[in-house]
């Protein structure tokens, strides 16, 4: 039982390291690395140097950083501001709208960015003050924010799915075209349950609707926005020509499946990068030393998350070389409990790494091996995959809560221990039974 044995020290090293070091997560995911490969005794050599090559020459890595730019971009020059004041034009004449308006833009966000700590920095930053001027109380609004984030993860192309479908130890049941459109359903899912939690908490604090003249008059706010929108089209191009009727048609004429030519995981960032540029272009640098200024800017978060990214697979492939996905496997084999009962055990564990850690070192390290697990308990891949991204996506949630939460409580001026009951009774609770509903059969993805 070396790989189960291996992967509990893992775990223990990095939350270790993120929590009682307070060092940041790239670190963790380096120095998680080193300690799986020395469980591959006298073959740590050649397996950590293959984990590591892997890992290095994985697109998915460069893909991550493509998506990271896309998000960055997007926020520098204006698009999710545009988006989100063509929504408050609509949906601010309701009691609570700006909360209403923080949900659907985290929702709008998070299928484009995936950046939870950028989500909830980008709509916080607009909606908080809008929610004190409709009566919300700073709590309730930073608890919004911070709980909207999430769906960043549970939609297609967030980094924490990469991280499952790159892996060796999920990966061999998962492929990124199968798990998007059920992805898209469990999202959905989690924007409902968002919608709920919100009408509950505009309901009990008695909030206002935002006086008309303080909202974005919509004419303006549709002509300077509308354009935005344009994004989710530009989503759609590479997901329609490699599904569906496209698919086949380009198949035919090519003589070979066409998804073995488009690579959705490069080509969506590339598009929206293309669209952000276009949409944004009035507000792109126009000097030299703009421009230079514009990119350092970015370095920061490229940096933490191609480090996560890069070790986090590293690590997830020198723990798959110490046999841990058949040890779990057989462990989990003996346990005989029902599905259910699996997935909210799986939840339970999820929910407490990522309590610490950012979504995608959860996904590495218990992600990976809980859809495993799920998957020899009968539970499609794809369905599992979905459950364990519904149980990350509550990084902020628990205490001691992740980015996103403190993101939304720096800007309200609150103290982030405030929000912990709503966190936990709001989010964390409700979308552990989301997941189990979801890998159980109950919700269908």
């Amino acid at each position: 039982m070396i790989g189960v044995w291996a992967l509990l020290v893992y775990l223990i090293v990095i939350v270790l390291w993120v929590t009682v070091f307070r060092r940041n997560v790239g670190e963790a995911m380096m120095i998680g690395f080193v300690i799986a490969v020395l469980f591959n005794g006298s073959a740590m050599i050649s397996n950590g140097w293959t984990a590591l090559y892997d890992a290095l020459t994985d697109e998915i890595v460069y893909a991550t950083i493509l998506f990271v730019l896309m998000g960055y971009l997007l926020e520098r020059v204006g698009v999710m501001e545009r988006m989100i004041n063509l929504l408050d034009s609509v949906l601010g004449g309701l009691k609570g709208g700006p909360a209403y308006v923080a949900t659907v833009a985290s929702a709008g966000l998070g299928s484009i960015v995936h950046n939870q700590a950028a989500i909830a920095a980008t709509v916080g930053s607009v909606t908080i003050p809008w929610m004190d001027r409709a009566k919300l109380s700073r709590t309730t609004s930073a608890t919004i924010v911070a709980g909207n984030a999430g769906m960043g993860i549970t939609f297609p192309f967030s980094a924490s799915m990469f991280v499952l479908v790159g892996s060796t130890t999920a990966g061999v049941d998962l492929s990124t075209n199968e798990l998007i459109v059920p992805l898209i359903f469990g999202g959905l899912w989690c924007v409902l349950h968002r919608l709920i939690v919100t009408a509950i908490q505009v309901y009990r604090s008695g909030a206002e609707a935002t006086p008309k003249e303080l909202r974005p008059v919509f004419r303006r706010a549709f002509a300077e926005g509308w354009a935005t929108l344009l994004l989710f089209a530009a989503v759609a191009v590479p997901i329609l020509v490699t599904t569906g009727p496209l698919a086949s048609f380009f198949t035919e004429r090519l003589g070979s499946p066409v998804e073995d030519s488009v690579s959705l995981i490069f080509w969506i960032p590339v598009v929206l990068i293309l669209a952000g540029l276009a949409l944004g272009r009035a507000r792109l640098p126009r000097t030299l030393a703009s421009w230079n200024e514009f990119m350092q800017s970015s370095l920061p978060r490229f940096g933490i998350v191609g480090i996560t990214v890069l070790f986090a697979f590293a690590g997830a492939n020198a723990l798959a070389s110490t046999g841990l996905p058949t040890q779990l496997s057989g462990l989990l084999s003996e346990l005989h409990v029902p599905v259910w009962l699996l997935a909210l055990m799986i939840g339970v564990i999820v929910i407490a790494v990522a309590a610490p850690l950012s979504s995608t070192a959860t996904m590495a390290a218990v992600g990976t091996v809980s859809v495993a697990a799920l998957v020899s308990a009968g539970v499609p891949a794809p369905t599992a995959a979905v459950a364990v991204l519904i149980f990350s996506s509550c990084e902020a949630a628990v205490p001691p809560g992740g980015a996103p939460l403190y993101v939304a409580c720096g800007i309200a001026g609150i103290n982030p221990l405030k929000t912990f009951p709503k966190m936990i009774g709001y989010y964390a609770v409700p979308l552990t039974g989301v997941g189990v509903l979801v890998a159980s059969g109950v919700l269908p993805v």
